[in-house]
């Protein structure tokens, strides 16, 4: 049975933590493996709940790579990537929007509200949320983030909804385009002034090591970021989280915390306890 002394110690330990980001923004990039198991969904889902409960405005940003994959196969279209990326034909891009903006968002939502929260879910095509420009015609429909418009997001927060939002963004056509998941929460996050990007990955943060597991960093400079990125020693999945990690910092946002999804109750012990669990980024 656990503790009542410990536990009451552990509130204590909170309530700073609580008292400075009350009424503060934190957009929280869901994915990697925590999106596919129903449990780890939940806790993820209950911690964000608890922010909001204390005070905290939490904004969901999710891709869904394995779903785009699982209806590609069901679908018997081809999946190609070029460097590390989604090569994204029209027809890939139809199921890439149906995988997100349909099933992998609105099982969140649905996740949200089962567990007493109320959420709207969005993709960046709404109300020209997320506004891209295509990278390559090699890589066909994938987008770079030139726009964030938040007044939707500033609208949902202050209504007490969480919105959630896919990385699927409009073209100057209103066309779709297929965003980095990272990339589109770091561009929002800067937007709508967080003060934390939150970035769940598949890891216990960045590694010094790529190799080797336990070699978790728990503070790094922007300067040493760039320096993992331009060297090769941060690894091809890693890359993009770094990538937007110095966006939002940036953009003004306050800190960026990579952090382990698969972590029970990860993302509170990263926010709200003196020690942390993954690697965190700050502005200065």
């Amino acid at each position: 049975m656990f503790d009542p002394q410990l536990q009451a110690d552990v509130l204590n330990q909170a309530l700073p933590y609580i008292q400075a980001f009350r009424g503060q923004t934190f957009v929280v990039k869901y994915g990697g493996s925590a999106m596919g198991n129903a449990a780890l969904m939940e806790g993820v889902i209950r911690n964000v709940l608890l922010l909001q409960l204390v005070g905290v405005r939490p904004i969901l940003v999710h891709g869904g790579g394995p779903e785009i994959d699982s209806w590609l196969n069901k679908l018997g279209i081809e999946k190609r990537t070029l460097g590390g990326l989604r090569v994204t034909d029209e027809p890939t891009m139809d199921v890439v929007e149906m995988a997100l903006a349909g099933r992998a968002n609105k099982s969140l939502v649905a996740e949200v509200q089962r567990l007493g929260g109320r959420a709207i879910g969005l993709s960046g095509r709404d109300a020209d949320l997320l506004q891209a420009v295509p990278v390559s015609s090699e890589l066909g429909r994938v987008g770079a983030v030139t726009q964030v418009d938040p007044d939707v997001l500033k609208v949902a927060t202050e209504a007490g909804y969480i919105p959630v939002v896919c990385s699927v963004a409009t073209d100057a056509e209103h066309r779709a385009l297929n965003v980095n998941a990272d990339t589109a929460a770091a561009a929002i996050a800067g937007a709508v002034g967080a003060s934390k990007l939150i970035l769940l990955t598949d890891t216990d943060g960045v590694l010094a090591d790529k190799d080797d597991k336990e070699s978790t960093i728990s503070t790094l400079t922007q300067a040493e970021a760039q320096s993992m990125i331009d060297t090769g020693r941060a690894d091809r999945g890693m890359i993009p989280k770094l990538e937007a990690a110095l966006t939002a910092l940036k953009h003004g946002v306050g800190s960026v915390h990579m952090i382990n999804g698969g972590t029970p109750n990860g993302l509170l012990i990263e926010v709200f306890t003196d020690r942390g669990i993954g690697t965190m980024m700050a502005a200065h």
